[in-house]
């Protein structure tokens, strides 16, 4: 019983041959292909508004260099927006609770920031590690823990985002087996928790949206940190 709780975190294959790509390239599948008209449909129409909406929340603290950035922060917030929220359906696989993937999305684009950084500004930059008016025995200190914050950052954005999801994903299956068992059993316990598992997926529909958000928005602090 406790296996089979985490065994919808594990990747499907076929033949052997892993899915996780067909899922990755699933949900752009789903948006409507831009083309010359301005105005197609309400579907591209809102979609228009949504990326809007994002992009100027995102790009409104960043100077003009930082919007070079735009479609980047903006690609990546739609693709894990749609993976998060596509992993809610039953018999669905979400990517994004593997920490192997977010990892992968979140050291590269932190790595970036970083060289950014270091290539334009490399005195401010370096500047971060030593806060001012620090006494001089502590230095040593300081540079060692400030170093040290600076190099879990992207740790700490996979971990987040796998966390969050990891637990709802499970408090949604553990509560929807107590409604199964229950129901033979106690019918008005089961309804009570019926009702709180629809809660509950509401809840996690609106963990899922805020932690893409949370997910591009530290990136986009990074990059203002080094532009």
């Amino acid at each position: 019983m406790n296996l089979s709780f985490f065994d919808q975190f594990m990747s499907p294959s076929l033949l052997g041959i892993p899915l996780i790509l067909i899922s990755l390239l699933l949900p752009m599948l789903l948006y409507p292909s831009p083309n010359n008209r301005w105005i197609t449909n309400r579907v591209s129409t809102l979609q228009l508004w949504f990326f809007q909406l994002i992009t100027k929340q995102l790009m409104t603290p960043l100077n003009k260099k930082g919007h070079k950035w735009a479609l980047i922060l903006l690609s990546l917030m739609i693709l894990l927006l749609t993976i998060n929220l596509l992993g809610l359906l039953p018999y669905t696989f979400t990517p994004t609770t593997q920490l192997s993937m977010n990892l992968a999305l979140a050291f590269p684009l932190w790595l970036a920031t970083l060289l950014t950084g270091l290539r334009n500004q490399p005195s401010a930059t370096l500047g971060h590690l030593l806060p001012e008016g620090t006494p001089t025995p502590l230095i040593p200190a300081l540079i060692l823990i400030e170093t040290t914050s600076l190099l879990i950052r992207p740790l700490a954005l996979g971990v987040r985002l796998t966390a969050n999801l990891t637990a709802g994903h499970l408090l949604i299956q553990l509560i929807s087996t107590a409604t199964t068992v229950l129901l033979p059993i106690m019918p008005a316990v089961s309804m009570l928790t019926t009702t709180i598992l629809l809660l509950l997926t509401l809840l996690e529909v609106a963990v899922a949206m805020i932690q893409a958000y949370v997910f591009v928005l530290l990136l986009s602090l990074y990059l203002q940190e080094n532009i």
